[in-house]
């Protein structure tokens, strides 16, 4: 009896002790991610996604609009959303902001990320240079502007201008697909040097792929210096302070156009995202060390040796 007691005294202890380890309580390990469809979005979740499997987590993806994603962390179903693009969100967001039901974080993770609208730079040497330019090509363009998937923030930009008649598109027509549709149409018009207008962002390797120009003079709609744009991460309102290792690496990650691109290049290219995520910390750990900076593994661990053997270094 005296040793049933000492065994049970023992296992309590390592029990307690695990508890005490744990980085975040135990509501937190299961990590619910919103990502809308934007490849820039796919890459750097895949990338979030391991970092936190490598550290003991367990990580699920909705794939849903802004609108919903917002939503879905109001009702609390969702808990990390990486794709804020600001200032083309703000409306999306602000009703969520106003009523207090997302956190947005403090510091961007790429804050030199820009979207406006763009031409092959043949087009813009034709003279189609800024958005006052656009109607006095538009039987060239038969009368169309690409845009991505419906309900796309940029897609209600364009769609505003051409219902209000701003810079005389009221004839225009917004063609609505997808990121990957709008590319092959942008693709077919650059092979026989036609001209075409299409919402165009950076990070996206569209920008080597393409020789393409961002029109001047569209400040009142997407923003200045071309449509300028910093991306945060958005949770709960709650979420840092009960998940307070997550949050940390959250806030730590921080990404560049150059890193955004390299690993929207193989996304693009039908590769599998969370094998993408892999191989590219695998190639560059020296961002580990930042990235991970006081953060551990779910049950207290080093951060860092955990998910450089998770990734196979």
């Amino acid at each position: 009896m005296k040793a049933l007691k000492v065994f049970a005294g023992c296992c309590l202890f390592t029990l307690f002790s695990s508890a005490l380890l744990a980085a975040d309580d135990a509501s937190c390990q299961k990590i619910r991610i919103g990502a809308v469809g934007w490849t820039d979005v796919v890459a750097t979740t895949a990338v979030a996604s391991e970092l936190l499997g490598g550290l003991g987590y367990q990580t699920t993806q909705t794939q849903a609009s802004q609108q919903i994603i917002f939503a879905g962390i109001q009702k609390q179903q969702i808990d990390v959303f990486l794709g804020y693009w600001k200032p083309i969100m703000d409306d999306n967001i602000q009703p969520f902001l106003d009523s207090g039901a997302v956190r947005v974080a403090a510091e961007p993770s790429l804050d030199d990320a820009i979207a406006v609208l763009a031409v092959p730079s043949y087009t813009a040497e034709a003279g189609l240079k800024t958005f006052a330019d656009i109607a006095r090509f538009k039987e060239q363009l038969d009368g169309k502007i690409y845009g991505i998937e419906p309900d796309n923030d940029g897609n209600l930009l364009i769609d505003k201008m051409i219902k209000g008649n701003q810079f005389d598109l009221g004839g225009f027509r917004m063609v609505e697909s997808s990121e990957a549709g709008m590319l092959v149409q942008v693709q077919r018009a650059v092979k026989k040097k036609e001209p075409v207008v299409f919402l165009g962002w950076a990070p996206h390797p569209m920008n080597t792929q393409f020789d393409i120009t961002y029109l001047a003079g569209g400040d009142d709609v997407f923003g200045p210096d071309y449509g300028a744009a910093k991306v945060y991460t958005v949770v709960p309102p709650d979420y840092e302070a009960r998940c307070a290792n997550v949050g940390k690496l959250l806030n730590n990650l921080q990404f560049s156009v150059e890193i955004e691109s390299q690993l929207m290049e193989k996304v693009l290219a039908k590769e599998d995202p969370v094998e993408v995520a892999r191989t590219w910390l695998k190639a560059n750990p020296q961002y580990l060390d930042q990235w991970l900076a006081g953060v551990t593994t779910y049950d207290g661990q080093d951060g860092v040796a955990a998910v450089k053997k998770h990734v196979g270094l």
